[in-house]
């Protein structure tokens, strides 16, 4: 896939991995770089750091920050060809929370799977007209082996992971190409959550993730899984029920850490 002289759109573009993206895209070639947020003054500091950025206010999980988003990004930019739906939350979630209401509880849901899904059948049709197109969905290493903090956040990277492979064959006699970048755990603001119940040193740089991710677009690797994630999807064939329950107990021993300190 080439990038060099593309029109590139990055939700969640703010911070941590879509930001990286940013950094390492201009580096490419990249003809424009379109960036969406919800936090304004996220946003604000984004185009600080990187003038060039053109940069959105708009939630993937409304409805109608989409279709606004679609209309003035296609208008400015009808040379739009490759969308990354990088938005996304990471929540630590105890099942047994009573406080936990319904419209929260799905709020991974509605921004990392629903987010993705309404992204992409906005933004589709246009895609299809250009001679070279690209879709690149981010997942997780966790839709492969669902994280026991997690729960919400590895059903909607399961429910991604399943979608874009459905959504590659039905597109395969177009000219839009789908990607799928399941990251490992990475050193960005996503893990902020869950200091002390993880092992740090065992994240992925973010700039190498990302080189990875962009290594794999352009030698046209559709299923990129950089670092631990391909071993994470491999476990899942294999001992599926292992590495969970190994996952749970480390859990278990870092709450009760946590707890005595």
């Amino acid at each position: 896939m080439e990038l060099r002289d593309s029109t590139i759109l990055i939700t969640g573009g703010t911070s941590g991995i879509g930001l990286e993206f940013v950094k390492q895209l201009w580096q490419q070639g990249v003809a424009d770089i379109i960036i969406t947020g919800r936090d304004l003054g996220k946003l604000e500091n984004a185009k600080k750091q990187y003038p060039n950025v053109h940069t959105f206010q708009s939630d993937v999980s409304k409805i109608e920050d989409i279709e606004k988003l679609y209309q003035e990004v296609t208008k400015q930019f009808p040379a739009l060809n490759i969308v990354i739906n990088n938005a996304g939350i990471m929540r630590n979630i105890d099942l047994q929370d009573i406080t936990m209401d319904l419209e929260n509880i799905t709020r991974e849901i509605d921004v990392n799977l629903s987010g993705t899904i309404r992204m992409v059948q906005q933004f589709l049709p246009h895609l299809k007209e250009k001679d070279s197109a690209a879709i690149v969905n981010v997942s997780s290493g966790l839709a492969f082996v669902p994280f026991p903090l997690s729960p919400v956040y590895s059903a909607a990277k399961a429910g991604v992971h399943a979608y874009t492979r459905i959504l590659r064959l039905q597109l395969k006699r177009t000219k839009v190409k789908i990607f799928e970048l399941a990251p490992p755990g990475t050193n960005t603001e996503l893990m902020d959550n869950f200091e002390g119940l993880v092992d740090e040193k065992q994240n992925m740089n973010v700039d190498k993730m990302v080189s990875a991710a962009i290594h794999g677009i352009l030698k046209n690797k559709l299923e990129i899984k950089p670092g631990v994630a391909k071993v994470l999807k491999f476990m899942s064939r294999v001992a599926p029920n292992f590495i969970l329950n190994f996952m749970d107990k480390s859990m278990d021993k870092a709450k009760a850490k946590l707890v005595s300190l």
